[in-house]
């Protein structure tokens, strides 16, 4: 089982994130293989456990959470020099 989810977080507060969070917790938890695009980084990090960063239509860098959102090529393609 396969779930795509895009940008579900944007708009959202905090608050009223972390009740989104636990469902997808929830049905990652029943085994189903969830593929997220999201740029709320915070509720990311809180539930990837790998990341596949694309820029120009390329996978510019793949891996953990904490490897990939300090990496260096990818903080140049976000958030510039």
């Amino acid at each position: 089982r396969l779930l795509l989810l895009d940008e579900i977080a944007g708009g959202l507060t905090d608050s009223e994130c972390e009740p989104l969070l636990e469902i997808i917790r929830r049905v990652h938890a029943q085994g189903t293989t969830v593929v997220w695009i999201e740029h709320v980084l915070h509720a990311l990090r809180k539930l990837a456990t790998r990341l596949a960063v694309l820029y120009g239509a390329a996978n510019l860098a793949s891996g953990t959470p904490d490897e990939e959102l300090v990496d260096a090529r990818v903080r140049e393609a976000y958030l510039g020099t």
